[in-house]
């Protein structure tokens, strides 16, 4: 007659505890539920089923309410089961494997669908997978549609095989990590180019206009306004006046946008040299007229432009 089990069972815990709430938070945080086969667990699948000489071997990870396959050797066409009829979910609690040699003649499991239909479970052994904190996440398992027993060589490897998985399922986590880091990394670094590039082309103080045939260095702060005239626009500094072949939206691009705002389609200010506002018009300082200048405020740049005044 075949034995039960080989390992003392110790009764399940509370599935509603603070402690299975911890090991669930644990298990997710590996990032592994519902990810695609990876070769590392498939090989060590492979292996433990060559070496407990079954046709079936898993990495079996319980969920809250279901034993989810990472990997497997045999059982193609399944991907898991309820937990409630998981063997993995009694072995994975277990102090060491945890082997039943006969399902149909243990009281535990020989009700259990698993056995008395597809896929027929007779043979199982699992070595629990414990993380390095402890907590137990699933099994590497290996199963058999005929009774069998594991000899000590064959559990010793299995347990070494168990822990191989969790050492990977800590390097995938590691990897995992790595790259999160990256992209916040990345992400901080594309801000801080940013913010250095915004840093940059706020605080263009020059340009150069061409004037007969030459360059002439402007510094932006002498600008007070800048108009439209036709396929020209003007550029009024303090003292003089520049004329060069261009567009307000080429020449906006080129002011530093913390110092200059559009006003009108034609029209674009320093905001530090307007002197009031009245009407639908801006009076802007110049030295050359004397007067503060009126420049007309559009209608959809009014808001904006208020927006952007320090007004009490």
């Amino acid at each position: 007659m075949a034995r039960n089990s080989s390992t003392t069972r110790s009764a399940l815990p509370d599935l509603h505890s603070s402690d299975e709430a911890q090991r669930l938070e644990v298990l997710r945080n590996y990032q592994i539920l519902d990810t695609p086969p990876e070769q590392v667990f498939d090989d060590l699948t492979r292996l433990a089923a060559f070496i407990c000489n079954t046709p079936v071997s898993l990495v079996s990870l319980i969920d809250s309410d279901r034993q989810w396959f990472k990997a497997k050797t045999g059982f193609d066409n399944i991907e898991g089961s309820k937990r409630e009829f998981a063997f993995c979910n009694y072995a994975m609690y277990s102090d060491d494997v945890f082997e039943v040699e006969d399902a149909s003649c243990d009281p535990a499991f020989q009700m259990n669908p698993m056995v008395t239909a597809s896929p027929s479970i007779r043979f199982y052994a699992g070595a629990p997978l414990v993380t390095p904190e402890g907590h137990p996440l699933g099994t590497l398992c290996a199963i058999d549609t005929v009774p069998h027993r594991l000899s000590d060589s064959q559990r010793e490897a299995l347990r070494i095989l168990a822990r191989e998985v969790v050492s990977h399922l800590e390097l995938r986590r590691a990897r995992l990590q790595l790259e999160q880091e990256q992209q916040k990394l990345d992400g901080l670094l594309r801000m801080a180019n940013n913010a250095a590039d915004s840093l940059y082309f706020d605080n263009r103080c020059e340009i150069f206009i061409k004037q007969d045939h030459k360059l002439v260095r402007v510094n932006t702060g002498d600008i007070r306004y800048v108009e439209a005239l036709g396929d020209y626009v003007n550029i009024h500094t303090a003292r003089e006046r520049f004329t060069v072949y261009s567009t307000m939206k080429d020449l906006e691009t080129k002011l530093p946008p913390r110092d200059f705002a559009r006003v009108h389609r034609k029209y674009i200010v320093r905001l530090d040299r307007i002197v009031a506002i009245e009407a639908d018009s801006a009076l802007v300082e110049t030295e050359r007229a004397g007067q503060p200048v009126p420049v007309p405020i559009g209608n959809s740049y009014k808001a904006v432009l208020l927006n952007r005044l320090n007004l009490v």
